[in-house]
């Protein structure tokens, strides 16, 4: 391959929107590079991936629990990903590998570097992951999408460029789409992450006749596998199991509800959302909680857990903040703060900067 033939890279990013959004926003800031996927079989990316760039699979479990016959054989699933991987790299003439963490970066960062070609990593959690813990190292840049992160990556390369958005959570107008809500209604969007919250949605049905009588509306993204999701009903109240205009909603939004995800958390801050925050109880290592705390300590946010939190709390945390308007005010200012304009340009261009030195 030439010097004038595109470059060739390989995205490792899997499993959820936190993994993925952000990778196929620095794929947008690539139209030069010729871009392949790989991901795992059955997960959100061959939903996402196929009709963008061309997707190859290797079957991988989640890093999760102690030693064990599940470790081992985790252990040999890696092995054989990381073989399977270093074939298509080295057949596919790849130049770079790509990844947003998560258990599908440890095949894709050992195959790389086994060949001597760069591995670009982005960790977007304040709390990097195991495998961003065990392999950053390796990596030829670790980039963060929070500056708490480099507290626990002290051997890395890394720097903080924030966490890619979508392209439709830039330059964000508060478009509602087909949805008609008065101008001077307070506004409640709830979500519970890209694979929804049932716990958050039980929550929030019950809580929300209070916020209706209150004059407040409430566009509840529920996410598909809710079985109680049509169980409640009101005219404000609109629910679905996805909105495509997430960006409109966040941005006309009085107040999030939401889980603690990286990219969502990113989201919030692009679109100057105010949130009441309730982390995933059951994230590895419990990582949201980090996230949500970083808001937190901005004044952008409002953090329960979800063992702590009853209808009762949730309920009138709400209305004690919608009917605050200047608090409301300085959190959507403090969570504007924390934007990072430019991150996946920035990302890209280290990104080009590091595998054009790579090359001989």
């Amino acid at each position: 391959m030439t010097l004038a033939s595109p470059v060739k890279l390989l995205i490792a990013a899997s499993g959820t929107g936190g993994h993925l959004f952000p990778a196929i926003a620095t794929a947008e800031q690539l139209p030069n590079y010729r871009i392949e996927w790989l991901g795992v079989p059955d997960r959100l990316e061959t939903d996402l991936v196929p009709d963008l760039y061309p997707l190859h699979t290797v079957r991988l479990g989640g890093f999760q629990g102690g030693m064990g016959l599940g470790s081992l054989r985790l252990l040999f699933q890696v092995v054989k990903a990381t073989f399977q991987v270093r074939r298509l790299l080295k057949q596919g003439q790849f130049q770079g590998v790509f990844t947003t963490g998560g258990y599908i970066a440890a095949p894709a960062i050992l195959a790389a570097r086994s060949l001597g070609l760069p591995a670009i990593l982005h960790e977007s959690n304040a709390l990097p992951g195991k495998v961003t813990r065990w392999l950053s190292p390796w990596c030829s840049l670790v980039a963060l999408g929070f500056e708490a992160a480099t507290t626990h990556l002290p051997k890395a390369q890394s720097i903080v460029v924030g966490t890619p958005v979508r392209s439709q959570f830039l330059n964000v107008t508060p478009d509602l789409g087909d949805l008609s809500i008065p101008a001077a209604a307070p506004l409640i969007v709830v979500v519970g992450g890209s694979q929804g919250a049932v716990a958050v949605n039980q929550l929030v049905r019950s809580a929300a006749p209070a916020w209706l009588e209150a004059g407040a509306w409430v566009i509840h993204q529920t996410g598909a596998s809710d079985p109680e999701a049509d169980t409640f009903n009101h005219p404000h109240y609109i629910h679905r199991p996805f909105f495509g205009q997430m960006a409109g909603l966040f941005s006309r939004a009085s107040l999030v509800i939401s889980r603690a995800g990286a990219g969502t958390l990113t989201e919030l801050a692009f679109t100057h959302a105010p949130s009441i925050l309730i982390p995933y109880p059951f994230a590895a290592e419990d990582h949201q909680s980090y996230n949500a705390a970083a808001f937190a300590a901005a004044n952008a946010a409002v953090v329960s857990r979800q063992a702590d939190l009853t209808v009762e709390h949730l309920q009138d945390k709400v209305l004690a903040l919608i009917n605050d308007p200047q608090r409301l005010k300085e959190m959507a200012e403090a969570a504007a703060s924390l934007a990072i304009p430019g991150s996946a340009a920035q990302l890209a261009e280290l990104m080009q900067k590091t595998i054009a030195a790579s090359v001989p």
